[in-house]
């Protein structure tokens, strides 16, 4: 039987609280970076110009169609190839992590803004009002609660995206774990504390994405 023994890891623990937080800081980031990233490719994929509408499309597709560990490798060991100068791990985690998390939200946010009933723009432009104002004041304010528990899954997802930069030694929480595993040799309680972590991380980020979803559809 298995004997099990925390207190070593526990030992350990800042190890773990330092990955922690630096996975809440690729986490932050990279949502925000991704938030630009996103709205500028939807409002390309809106435009009625056909290169920017190509151009979005291209990048979405790019970033969504690969997986996220094959990106974060490519960008630190063979971009830097291509570009002559080395980039560190931290730089490219933080870029892949948000083109690729900004990707996904390009879509959620052009999923929300064509949810909105085009007559509402018809009787807004009727009034007077521009392009701009009628997206300010009468889209964007609908399509917000529309697109708010896409938007909150997908930044859950984008915590647990932030594991893989493990593989270019970036020292989130897994990465932490790996430390405390080889100078312990505990791995079931290193990776068992880790899950835990993961989950206290996570779960209220689940119940708030499920509590927007049911005010939506009590709303409609």
């Amino acid at each position: 039987m298995y004997n099990w023994d925390f207190y070593t890891v526990l030992m350990s623990f800042d190890l773990f609280l330092m990955g922690v937080w630096k996975t809440f800081l690729y986490t932050v980031g990279s949502i925000l970076i991704g938030i630009v990233v996103g709205l500028m490719a939807c409002f390309a994929r809106l435009s009625r110009f056909a290169i920017l509408r190509l151009a979005a499309r291209s990048y979405q597709e790019l970033f969504r169609c690969t997986p996220l560990l094959v990106q974060i490798l490519w960008a630190y060991y063979a971009l830097p190839m291509l570009l002559g100068f080395t980039i560190s791990n931290t730089t490219a985690g933080l870029m892949v992590l948000s083109l690729y998390v900004g990707s996904f939200y390009a879509e959620i946010f052009r999923g929300g803004i064509l949810a909105i009933d085009k007559g509402q723009t018809e009787a807004a432009q009727a009034v007077g009002m521009s392009q701009v104002q009628t997206m300010v004041n009468i889209i964007v304010p609908q399509a917000i609660k529309k697109m708010l528990p896409a938007f909150i899954n997908q930044s859950v997802i984008q915590v647990k995206n932030t594991s893989l930069l493990y593989a270019i030694s970036v020292a989130e929480l897994t990465y932490m774990t790996a430390m405390v595993n080889s100078a312990t040799y505990r791995p079931l309680e290193a990776y068992t504390l880790t899950a835990l972590l993961y989950f206290a991380l996570l779960f209220p980020l689940t119940q708030i994405a499920d509590h927007f979803e049911r005010r939506m559809r009590r709303s409609d």
